[in-house]
């Protein structure tokens, strides 16, 4: 039981251990797709006439897609975020388990 809890950790340590890496890369590809998106929105703006309002609604329709690849990306920077969140509680949970397990040992 006491093996199993440490190669449950030892697995769990490592999952954990690329979250950093996986963050930064979501962070980057969620920058990459602002810039974009800005970019596709500004330029519709500046090539579309009529009233301002006319054309920020063409310039928002314009970057429509860009804005849903901005949203995607975010969503998936939210889970990463939750999965490093979720791995480390359950690495608290198996370190206080090994913990009872020892001391019931000692007992």
């Amino acid at each position: 039981m006491f093996k199993d809890i440490q190669n449950e950790l030892a697995s769990l340590t490592a999952e954990s251990s690329r979250g950093p890496d996986h963050l930064f890369n979501a962070m980057t590809e969620l920058a990459r797709l602002e810039h974009e998106l800005d970019t596709i929105e500004q330029k519709a703006f500046l090539d579309a006439a009529g009233t301002v309002a006319d054309r920020q609604a063409i310039a928002r329709l314009a970057a429509s897609q860009a804005r849903f690849e901005r949203d995607i990306a975010k969503a998936k920077l939210e889970r990463i975020k939750l999965k490093v969140r979720v791995l480390d509680t359950n690495i608290g949970a198996l370190q206080t388990q090994a913990r009872l397990i020892q001391a019931e040992v000692k007992l």
